[in-house]
């Protein structure tokens, strides 16, 4: 049973957090920003907005673009490394907004490759028969785990969501190929080191920062260029495809360097390329789904596209899939 995406949509806190906000908190600059990242911007939640609220947005709007009822999903995927709260899933949270009594729920944590994660369960759920409709969240709060006095880090993160409705496609259309991969070895090199079992949230683990994200920015640069052409190939010949077949690379938007090794490595000219790195930042798992809805909105992606998602994350992790539109 081929399955593909019947439905896209995405949701962006209106906040916007400038580059020339940045250089009012901490010691940085626009074009210290901009010639390292490609970031001049990213999107922030409100105190009140949770993870939850930014995933409903966006599964409202794919729902809508994918004419499916909430009624009708028999499964809801969140993927985050910033949920709600530990337990119950956010998507459970999530199911109960939208009315989604049918589904099952759960959160699937893979960091910024969480959705390509999330998109490989669930297309095999349904291509088994076991399920028709699904609903695949990428969304993050990115800010709620970033320190503001880190220059180093709190230039990069955003806040987001995109949402997809998966379901059974024509031949010839839907998912190529995933290639999902991971690396623990790399764990300490992008983490969020407390508040879990190993260190339990304390006055010395608050007092230390810990609650906030770390990351080796040098070491996961260097991981992230190899990973993502590697990947990217590897889906490539799983799906029984060359460079020369992609209309569309849709890659994890972390930084434009990035981004850019790896055009030059499966090369491809830029217009190629989804980028929105420097209006949201890095949105971790929110960061794909964002950038095919905003493709489609765009008008960039037409029936019979081929489309190649790829991504890094924490964990190590690593995902690249292929999908015939």
């Amino acid at each position: 049973m081929p399955v593909g995406v019947l439905g896209s949509g995405k949701y962006s806190p209106e906040r916007r957090l400038t580059n020339q906000e940045l250089e009012t908190m901490v010691e940085t600059n626009d074009e210290w920003i901009v010639t390292r990242t490609g970031i001049r911007e990213r999107r922030i939640a409100t105190p009140e907005q949770a993870t939850s609220d930014l995933a409903y947005e966006a599964a409202v709007r794919a729902l809508a673009a994918a004419g499916i009822t909430a009624d009708q999903l028999d499964l809801i995927i969140v993927s985050t490394v910033t949920p709600d709260m530990f337990f119950p899933s956010t998507a459970c949270i999530v199911q109960e907004k939208l009315g989604a009594k049918n589904a099952a729920a759960f959160d699937l944590s893979a960091a910024c490759t969480g959705f390509i994660y999330g998109l490989a369960n669930a297309s095999g759920l349904i291509a088994t028969g076991m399920y028709r409709y699904a609903l695949v969240i990428g969304a993050e709060t990115l800010s709620r785990i970033t320190d503001y006095t880190d220059r180093n880090t709190c230039i990069l993160f955003g806040d987001g969501a995109g949402a997809v409705v998966l379901g059974q496609v024509p031949e010839g259309r839907g998912f190529r190929s995933f290639k999902l991969g991971a690396d623990g070895g790399g764990s300490e090199l992008l983490a969020l080191r407390a508040g879990g079992s190993r260190l339990p949230a304390s006055e010395t683990t608050v007092a230390e920062k810990q609650h906030f994200l770390y990351m080796n920015g040098r070491d996961v640069f260097k991981f992230a260029v190899r990973i993502m052409g590697s990947a990217a190939e590897e889906a490539l010949e799983l799906a029984g495809m060359g460079k020369e077949d992609i209309d569309l690379l849709i890659p994890h938007q972390a930084n434009i360097r990035i981004i850019q090794s790896a055009l030059e490595r499966l090369e491809l000219p830029e217009e190629k390329c989804m980028i929105n790195v420097d209006r949201y930042g890095n949105m971790s798992a929110a960061s794909i789904p964002v950038a095919l809805a905003e493709a489609v909105e765009e008008g960039r992606v037409k029936e019979g596209d081929r489309l190649l998602m790829v991504g890094f994350g924490g964990g190590l992790t690593w995902g690249a899939s292929m999908l015939v539109w």
